[in-house]
């Protein structure tokens, strides 16, 4: 882990977001799951898949200063987590730097893939949801990450060939009727079983009843 550096306020061109929420616990999906992260959670997305539970409009005006304080309460967590709603509608290139300068953990960042990213993230997770209800209203604009998480419920997943990913996980999608959601986790186990260069992910948090 990078050792945070003395943070002096600096100027960006961009000086409020509108945070819907920060909090510290564990990744509970993909690649990191288990690793003590500390979340941004932007509001606001471009769009408007039927299973979402954020409210994306909710939240509060935050400057550098404030999101860089809320974060720094967490020094021992080595990963932050850039995710919403959409963070790439808001984030740049300003923001990003300072965030490394000011608290040395590794950015990452959870995107549905419609915008391009600023650089200087440390770590890209691609979530797209073509296919999804409600999410397809933009088309998904990047074609290289980390890993690629794909909210599982059937769709064809050859439609992500074209995607350059380190790791592919397959994530059945919840949703809060039991019998439908467990439908979902067998035929992303099955998938997975019959395209082995995928791997099962899950909502870990949601089984351990965490944030």
């Amino acid at each position: 882990m990078r050792v945070a550096t003395t943070w002096q306020p600096m100027n960006v061109m961009r000086t409020e977001w509108r945070i819907n929420e920060i909090f510290h616990s564990l990744q509970g999906e993909g690649y990191h799951t288990g690793t003590a992260a500390v979340f941004v959670r932007f509001s606001g997305c471009n769009l408007r898949c039927d299973f979402c539970d954020t409210r994306h409009e909710s939240g509060t005006m935050m400057g550098t200063d404030d999101i860089i304080a809320g974060v720094n309460q967490y020094p021992s967590a080595p990963l932050l987590v850039l995710t919403g709603g959409e963070p790439s509608l808001v984030i740049d290139d300003e923001l990003i730097a300072l965030l490394k300068h000011a608290t040395g953990k590794t950015i990452t960042i959870e995107t549905n893939g419609t915008r391009p990213l600023p650089p200087g993230i440390d770590w890209i997770t691609l979530s797209p949801k073509a296919g999804l209800p409600g999410g397809d209203l933009y088309p998904v604009v990047l074609q290289h990450c980390d890993e690629l998480k794909v909210v599982y419920v059937g769709q064809d997943l050859s439609q992500y060939d074209h995607i350059e990913a380190r790791y592919r996980f397959l994530q059945p999608c919840f949703v809060g009727d039991e019998v439908r959601y467990q439908r979902n986790i067998s035929d992303t186990v099955a998938a997975v079983m019959r395209e082995p260069r995928w791997r099962l992910s899950l909502q870990t948090h949601r089984i351990l009843n965490i944030r």
